[in-house]
């Protein structure tokens, strides 16, 4: 094996500061390694340290990475050629497409221009919280997202850990996330809007709406529902479509087939007719036989016909919410709802997805499956189509 030279440096002193001068091995742009000399500050000239033999003991501490072969050629390479050759791809690669997008986005609009230039090796605790003060300070950013600057900060260096390009503590590890302007409040549709919206909608607007409500599935895993996936009492999720890309659901746990209610299977088994019974492929389907474009449908049918209808639109993630604080108000239990909205941990759904609501409003839910009967589906609406 290959020994490292024991360096002592060499010190000495320039304006009010002393300095240490060694031989570093450094990463070049071709991949391979050159052997330089390199200058460090150590500490300013004081009463503390007024001479070279004052600076020792701070010298070998800054020397001893070197000597012990902690520090590898490699954790030389600026934090920005890291990320762009190394940890990027290793994300597109492993995670959802929508998962390598936030992180991409947030890389190049908050963090690659204030240490992108910065050698791994350099990059301390104390720069990861100046770096994430910084950013809070010039940005109107919620707290949320600054967490997951952090994240993105921390999975760079965790990842140069695996390979070993770095050994030692995760820098992120201690860095604080600054205050910042709280997230905005998250809304849930409650069982009366889900009604006057499916009573409003024309096809297939209504019976998508419904099953979004009265499912609690994604967006991405509304998009990618099949029909030989629906058996009339429960419906499986085994694809989720996110723009063009087509994946796996987000977890195990999301694979768990949903149960449905009656006014949702009516719905359903209705719109299948008017569509000649299919017995396979998408459910929700453009006329390229393409995942249905919910932001088309949405733009060209959905928002202008609750403008009419005065109605308030809250986003798709809003049924989600709506199904878990509908089912709580109802008095469901709690793991029940989990297992509903295929969480594969109950504080999720008890902490974020089911939401607070005054008293009267819970005294005044009648059970589910009560309201759903006293629905009456609108008649005449199935033979409508939208692109």
């Amino acid at each position: 094996m290959k020994t490292t030279r024991h360096q002592k440096g060499y010190v000495y002193k320039k304006g009010r500061w002393w300095f240490v001068r060694f031989y570093d091995s450094v990463m070049q742009a071709d991949g391979s390694t050159k052997r330089a000399q390199v200058a460090r500050k150590v500490a300013p000239v004081s009463d503390d340290y007024r001479s070279k033999g004052a600076v020792k003991l701070l010298v070998e501490e800054m020397l001893r990475p070197f000597n012990n072969g902690h520090y590898t050629p490699e954790s030389t390479m600026a934090l920005e050629r890291f990320v762009e050759q190394t940890y990027l791809p290793y994300i597109q690669s492993q995670r959802r497409p929508s998962t390598y997008k936030s992180y991409k986005e947030l890389w190049e609009n908050h963090v690659e221009r204030r240490c992108g230039a910065t050698r791994l090796r350099e990059f301390r605790t104390c720069d990861g919280e100046r770096l994430l003060a910084d950013i809070a300070r010039q940005h109107n950013l919620s707290r949320s997202t600054l967490r997951h600057i952090k994240t993105l900060l921390s999975g760079i260096f965790k990842q140069a850990k695996r390979l070993g390009v770095l050994n030692g503590v995760n820098p992120m590890q201690d860095v604080s996330v600054p205050m910042s302007k709280a997230s905005s409040e998250t809304y849930a549709y409650s069982l009366e809007e889900v009604q006057q919206m499916i009573g409003a909608l024309p096809e297939p607007a209504a019976t998508i709406v419904a099953t979004a409500a009265f499912t609690g599935l994604r967006r991405g895993e509304l998009r990618g529902l099949l029909w030989e996936n629906y058996n009339g009492a429960q419906i499986r999720v085994t694809q989720s479509v996110w723009e063009s890309h087509i994946t796996e659901p987000k977890n195990k746990q999301s694979k768990a087939p949903v149960p449905l209610v009656p006014l949702l299977t009516g719905m359903l088994d209705g719109y299948r007719l008017a569509r000649n019974n299919p017995k396979s492929g998408l459910m929700f389907a453009s006329r390229k036989s393409t995942p249905l474009n919910l932001n088309n449908l949405l733009n060209r049918v959905i928002k202008p016909t609750f403008a009419k209808s005065g109605l308030q639109w809250h986003g798709w993630h809003a049924f989600r919410r709506g199904l878990a604080t509908n089912l709580y108000r109802l008095g469901v239990p709690d793991k029940t709802i989990q297992a509903i909205l295929r969480h594969g941990n109950i504080s999720t759904t008890m902490n974020i997805y089911v939401k607070s609501v005054p008293a009267d409003a819970v005294a005044a839910m009648r059970s589910l499956g009560e309201v759903c009967t006293s629905m009456h589906q609108p008649a005449g609406k199935f033979g409508e189509r939208v692109v």
